[in-house]
């Protein structure tokens, strides 16, 4: 995680230590469940992507969003444990396999599993909008605020990634009535 945001992020964080802590109320306990949840399984199918590419750069990428799915899923888990939120129950870790013995009709293809990633850090993104717009306790909104940063960063280097390699969906462009296109 980039030192900046820890650096403004500890900032802000000696102005709202002194702020009271109430209860998380009950959109703030939802958003830290359904976030939990969604990095949860997240984790596991990234594992299974390690176990089916061969793809050097995509595997740095894959290892890089499942270490910061872990990072952000400890800190939520002990957020959750500390408030007396209920944790969901979650999937298994996947076991290292040999990429090269997945079948073709079962292999994900490596366009496929950085789509699978680009999808999932852009509703990642979107949790942790929704989740700073509900917080009404000032700790709660610097922890979505933080995941969001890190999503956000971690999504331009995923774009960059997927664009280089052809990997990126892109929409028709849009061309408005009258418009040259060039």
């Amino acid at each position: 995680m980039p030192n900046v945001f820890e650096t403004v992020i500890d900032y802000i964080k000696t102005t709202v230590d002194n702020e009271p802590k109430s209860r998380p109320h009950i959109g703030e306990a939802m958003g830290c469940w359904l976030y939990y949840t969604a990095i949860a399984e997240e984790i596991p199918a990234l594992e299974a992507s390690l176990n089916t590419s061969t793809d050097d750069e995509l595997l740095s990428l894959i290892r890089r969003t499942l270490n910061l799915a872990h990072h952000q899923k400890q800190i939520l888990e002990k957020f959750m444990i500390e408030e007396g939120i209920p944790l969901a129950p979650i999937a298994q870790s996947k076991p290292n396999s040999d990429p090269n013995s997945v079948p073709l009709g079962v292999k994900v293809t490596d366009d496929e599993i950085a789509n699978f990633i680009s999808i999932k850090v852009a509703s990642n993104i979107v949790m942790c909008s929704t989740n700073i717009s509900q917080c009404v306790r000032n700790d709660i909104g610097l922890m979505w605020a933080r995941f969001h940063a890190e999503k956000m960063i971690f999504g331009m280097e995923l774009k960059t990634a997927m664009r280089k390699r052809g990997w990126i969906k892109v929409p028709p462009y849009y061309y408005p009535p009258g418009a040259p296109k060039n």
